[in-house]
């Protein structure tokens, strides 16, 4: 589902789509149309944008992934502010990236989003992690993610370390079906939305450093 007020963009990011065998099943212009329609049509992934008049993209995530958390939500914009790209994340958005993006770097994204990967512009991703670190009060050290099994504290550290599931899948030779019940199965546990979210906890236990 692709959102976005300039016809002319909307239009154009959904052909493109199109072209290359993604299913578009919806198109909005304004934030309450994004979350009536998306709760009809149930996309998998939806790109928002953030500039939408009075109601914002920010504000259009938040209801979308409160009423139907499977949907994965990538914005697109031309603001690379470090304030947009981090209430965007805290929104629950599972990735940022700028429209001055590629057709095929737009292409990778949204599928890479699809697979429930965090996905950023280039130099984003570490702005995000760089503000969770700061936010984490540095940690006394790695611990046991409590209420977790050994496999899902395995699963969310290589989360952490930006891992699709079918790269965790093949470390630690398990399938990608696994993976995601693993990740499901926390996400549920720790009541967050998403992998950006599971990034974040981990960072603030300590769970993304390196192991000996």
């Amino acid at each position: 589902m692709v959102v976005d007020d300039h016809p002319m963009w909307r239009a154009g990011v959904a052909r493109d789509l199109q072209e290359r065998g993604f299913e578009v099943v919806a198109t909005a212009s304004d934030a309450a149309s994004a979350v009536r329609i998306a709760g009809t049509v149930r996309p998998d992934v939806v790109l928002m944008d953030l500039n939408l008049g009075a109601q914002t993209g920010v504000e259009a995530t938040q209801q979308i992934i409160a009423a139907r958390p499977e949907t994965r939500v990538l914005v697109l914009s031309a603001s690379g502010e470090q304030s947009d790209v981090l209430e965007a994340v805290k929104a629950g958005a599972s990735g940022y990236l700028l429209k001055s993006a590629s057709v095929e770097e737009l292409v990778d994204a949204v599928n890479r989003t699809a697979e429930g990967a965090a996905v950023f512009t280039a130099g984003l991703a570490g702005l995000v992690l760089g503000e969770y670190r700061r936010m984490a009060a540095a940690p006394a050290g790695p611990e046991p993610a409590p209420e977790l099994t050994d496999r899902e504290t395995e699963v969310l550290r290589l989360v952490a370390k930006g891992m699709t599931s079918r790269q965790i899948a093949t470390k630690l030779v398990i399938s990608h079906r696994t993976v995601e019940n693993h990740v499901q199965s926390t996400l549920r546990k720790l009541q967050l939305h998403n992998r950006v979210e599971l990034a974040r906890y981990a960072i603030e236990h300590g769970l993304d450093a390196d192991q000996h």
